[in-house]
Order: C-alpha cells, then structure tokens, then sequence
C-alpha cells in the first residue's frame, strides 16, 4: 500500500500508459458486514473486464493487468481495511489506498486514471507542510485532516553540523548562502531573541542558525516552488523568527508549533498543525467563491463556469482556481488540437470525466482545486473556475 500525497497524485496524473483503471469502493471494517468488501470487490473487477473489452482488450490481457489486484483479495486483506479502498492500475502501474474517507463504488477505464474523488481528501481537507526544525533534526512533512507523511527533500540538510559543513566546503568557491540570497547587508539582522545577546558567541551562534535556516529554505524553494499549500513551522519559540527571515515560502503561516521538534511524534504534529490549517483553510475557500462571484458578476471574462471554456483553460495552463462537485462525472474528451470539447451523458469507450481531467490539468499547472459539496457549487454550475489571464 502506498501513501496519499499530492506528489503521488501527481505521480498517478502523469502516467502514460494506457488503459487506466480505477477503481473506488466503500469498505466495511468491522463485524459480518465485512464478508461485503469482497462481494463488492469481485463485482467491481468483473465490471472492469467489461469495460476492458468494450476497448477491444484482449482477455488474457485483461486477465494479467488485472491480476495484481484480484491477488488482494484475501481474507486477511479484507479485515484490515479503513474507510475507503482505491485502486489504480495500468501497464506499468499497481498503487492501492486505504483511506478513511468512503467512496461512492465507481469503475473508470480509460487513458489516464480517475483521481478527482481524492482531492476531496487532500485539498479540501486542508492539505498543508510542516517544517520540523530544530538544531539537531530536521524533518518535513505533507499532511491533511486524516494523515501526516514525512517527505524527503534533496538536498535538505540534516542538522545545523552538517549545514556549517557544507557551508565550510563552499567557502572560497561562493558567498555565504545568506549573502548570495539576500545580500552582505542581511549579517545584522536581527534573528529572535537570545539571553545574553551580544557577546561574541552568541552572536556567532546567530549567524550560525541564520546559514542553517536559509539552507533548508533553500532546499524547500526547489521543493514547493510551485506550490501554495501553507506550511506550518514547529520548533522552540526562538527559531521562529530566525526563520521568517530566511524563508522565501509565500505561504508560511504566522503561527508556529512551538515546543521542541525532536521529540514531537508525528501524530501530534497532524493534530497541532489540523487545529491551525483548518480555519485557515475554510477562510480562503471563502474568500475564493466570494471572488468568483464578483468577476462573474463583473462579466471581465476572469471567471467562468461554461466546461467548454474552463477544460482548455486547465490543460493549457490558464486556470488559478477551480471547484467541482464531488461525486458528479461528466463524460467526454478533450481534443486540444482543435480546442474542441466533447461530451455525453453515459461514458463510450476511451471517455474520461471532463471534471476530473480540468482538476488534474489545474492541480499539476499550480493551480488549487477545491471538491465540495454538490449542493455547495455556486449557483448550482457543474464547475467554477478563476483563470490566470
């Protein structure tokens, strides 16, 4: 089993083989109801073939891409469930998910894998980074309302030791990572409050910090450069401001977790960080929903909810914001060498969901998507977007 992430949707997005198939169920955890999830389960892998072979796909073809999964189908598997199962698999992939969200069941075969049903999970549950950082450790995480996973970033250093080390090494060759960054004139900020400030010491302690914080905000840059999920920095109190001034993050949040990092488990950090994004994370949803109204309303041409405008718009790089209804498919193709939009109201053979396709385009092109509520869109449209220009 992997784990959910936005850098595993996108994984999953960016796949190229075709067929794709998806496969969604909602899962029974505990008591008789369990002997359920494998009924469900079967049913769901005999209508896979059917679609397969409305795709003209061989059956023994059929039969060995879907092997991996029908191999899952254990009695042991089957008792160890969350909420919800998701399965991907093509050619070349085999990724499943146990979550603790519920699905509706749903089969997609087509040429790329189904994935709106998820960001229900990751965005509009409050997807968000957290920084632990402390001297002696430094740990980055991806986290929703549900998980908290650790993630590597190249070239992140390890403690404040190994940063000097580094910093050493490329003394001579190149200025200081703060020069280069910010300037000679950045040697005098003044980073956080020590006892006894001001002697020698303890101003070299300082500066020493500041190098370390500015090379892990520079390995974080290459990381989140496209990104716009808030990141949430936990550590002692005094690290915090020494931070802010190295961080070239747009979405850091004012508020740290303060405490010592090293010896805060991961599933405090989830909940500590949950209780600061979740405000947050409902606020700027409405504050973006108010702004689709207004340009609406203003007719500028920066807001649309006509598909046949928004789904080139998301695959060519041009959609900021986005809301789709969860649960609500809307089959078609895209052609973009025409710009064309074709849709219908039951999937033929190689469809995809229209609305998931312009979520996908508009999550890997930097832009933020946000699955609500049917009953939640504005005005009742099938999809909501804020274009770039």
């Amino acid at each position: 089993m992997n784990l959910l992430s936005i850098d595993e949707l996108k994984t999953l997005a960016e796949n190229s083989q075709s067929p794709c198939i998806s496969l969604y169920m909602p899962m029974q955890k505990a008591g008789p109801e369990i002997r359920q999830n494998a009924i469900r389960f079967k049913n769901l892998i005999r209508e896979a073939e059917e679609r397969l072979d409305t795709m003209a796909i061989r059956h023994t073809q059929a039969q060995n891409l879907l092997q991996p999964a029908m191999e899952l189908d254990t009695s042991e598997f089957w008792e160890h469930q969350d909420h919800g199962l998701a399965i991907f698999i093509s050619p070349q992939v085999f990724r499943y998910y146990q979550l603790p969200m519920e699905f509706s069941e749903l089969v997609v075969v087509s040429d790329r894998f189904h994935l709106k049903p998820l960001l229900h999970m990751l965005n509009n549950d409050g997807s968000f980074y957290v920084l632990a950082l402390s001297q002696n450790d430094v740990k980055f995480f991806e986290g929703t309302r549900y998980s908290l996973n650790q993630i590597e970033v190249e070239n992140m250093p390890k403690s404040l030791n190994e940063a000097l080390l580094e910093d050493e090494i490329q003394k001579g060759v190149q200025h200081r990572i703060g020069t280069s960054r910010r300037g000679a004139g950045n040697a005098s900020l003044h980073p956080g409050t020590f006892h006894g400030q001001g002697s020698p010491d303890r101003d070299k302690r300082q500066e020493d910090i500041l190098q370390f914080c500015y090379a892990v905000d520079k390995a974080l840059h290459e990381k989140l450069r496209q990104q716009k999920a808030p990141l949430v920095l936990a550590g002692v109190e005094y690290i915090f401001p020494i931070y802010q001034q190295a961080n070239t993050y747009n979405h850091l949040v004012e508020e740290p977790l303060t405490g010592n990092a090293e010896f805060i488990k991961p599933e405090e950090l989830q909940e500590q960080a949950w209780q600061i994004i979740e405000p947050l994370f409902h606020q700027n949803q409405k504050q973006i929903m108010e702004l689709y109204q207004q340009l609406v309303g203003e007719g500028t041409g920066k807001a649309s909810s006509n598909l046949k405008e928004i789904i080139p718009a998301a695959y060519y790089q041009r959609v900021d914001y986005l809301f789709v209804p969860v649960g609500e498919q809307i089959w078609g193709k895209f052609y973009p060498e025409t710009m064309a939009v074709d849709s219908h109201p039951e999937p033929e053979p190689e469809d995809y969901d229209l609305l998931d396709f312009a979520a996908i385009h508009t999550l890997l092109n930097g832009g933020e998507v946000y699955a609500v509520e049917p009953e939640k869109m504005p005005n009742g449209v099938s999809a909501a977007a804020i274009f770039r220009f």
